[in-house]
């Protein structure tokens, strides 16, 4: 392999090692058993000792070097995954299948990247709004259809900022467009989010995503969250958090997401957000927080989706001044009757 090429495979693992190690050592146990999920540290360290070992191969330069033959591997398929140890050639035919189908995806995630636009959902009143705290950001939030007719919608956020979180998230976008229509579980598309993602060498660090799937007629609300800081749903006049259901994605080797499902009635609020609105600090280095975020919803759940979005911008720029310090993004809704 090239030695320029090698040398950026091994920068690129380098950062994502430390960004790892970092999170690792510096997150705060309550946010760090959000980001994770019902998984454990074991789940993120088994990561960490695939990333030294690739760090190894690197050094040693036998990194992409197909166990078959002892040629390297295709570079683009490195870049895929940088685990690949075994050339096309030698692959099974459905292997071949197999990686002919994710390369038509990684092809379409480049091509399919399409404008936003809030979808009417029966029954149900949303408003959005995202602020990216520099030119472009890593918060994300999308609407789609489920292959059979439900309507979804996601929220994200890369876990970093400026370009080249925004272009990974581009990335996401594409993928979530691709891989909802063809799905009916929020926790199958995820799974195959993560095994799309996990190995990509240009994934530095992780995403949080929390998706869901939401049935008009039954109103029932089927999530899962991955690792991203629970949303709320204000129901009988109190907070309930829909809390992470797997680990956010590319943060474990590999984890079994879960679904979670809630039934909504009449008057019930929601509120999705990214960690720009809880972590919002103010001059006396005070977060925002969880119970502000409850409360300010509590005081205002009579208000109509937009005016409760407004109402919880103009509580941040008060208590943070008008600068954000981090991407935001909310979703606010609010079923009907």
């Amino acid at each position: 392999m090239d030695t320029k090429i090698l040398q950026s495979f091994r920068e690129n693992l380098q950062r994502r090692r430390q960004n790892l190690v970092d999170w690792l050592q510096r997150t705060p146990a309550a946010k760090k058993k959000i980001h994770l999920g019902p998984a454990d540290e074991k789940a993120a360290r088994s990561h960490l000792q695939t990333l030294d070992t690739a760090l190894v191969k690197a050094d040693n330069k036998t990194l992409g070097r197909c166990e078959v033959c002892h040629d390297y591997v295709e570079t683009d398929r490195l870049e895929m995954d940088f685990t690949a140890c075994v050339c096309i050639d030698h692959y099974s035919p459905e292997q071949k299948r197999q990686l002919e189908a994710e390369l038509e995806l990684s092809h379409k995630v480049q091509k399919s990247l399409l404008p936003q636009q809030l979808p009417n959902i029966p029954g149900l009143q949303i408003a959005a709004f995202i602020q990216p705290a520099e030119i472009v950001g890593g918060d994300y939030f999308d609407f789609f259809r489920f292959r059979d007719g439900a309507h979804g919608w996601a929220i994200a956020d890369v876990m970093g900022k400026g370009l080249p979180a925004s272009m990974l998230m581009a990335s996401l976008q594409a993928a979530l467009r691709i891989l909802v229509p063809e799905h009916e579980s929020p926790a199958e598309v995820v799974r195959r989010l993560n095994a799309l993602f996990c190995h990509n060498v240009h994934l530095i660090r992780f995403i949080t995503l929390f998706l869901v799937r939401y049935d008009p007629q039954t109103r029932v609300l089927e999530y899962c969250n991955a690792g991203h800081h629970p949303p709320l749903l204000h129901k009988h006049g109190e907070a309930h958090w829909l809390k992470p259901t797997g680990a956010a994605i590319g943060l474990t080797e590999s984890f079994t997401f879960g679904n979670e499902t809630v039934q909504l009635a009449g008057g019930e609020v929601l509120l999705f957000y990214t960690d720009g609105v809880t972590e919002a600090m103010n001059a006396y280095n005070e977060e925002f927080g969880e119970q502000r975020l409850a409360e300010l919803v509590r005081t205002n759940v009579q208000k109509p989706p937009r005016a409760l979005l407004e109402t919880l911008r103009s509580a941040l720029r008060e208590f943070a001044g008008a600068a954000p310090q981090d991407d935001i993004t909310i979703i606010t809704g609010k079923v009907e009757g």
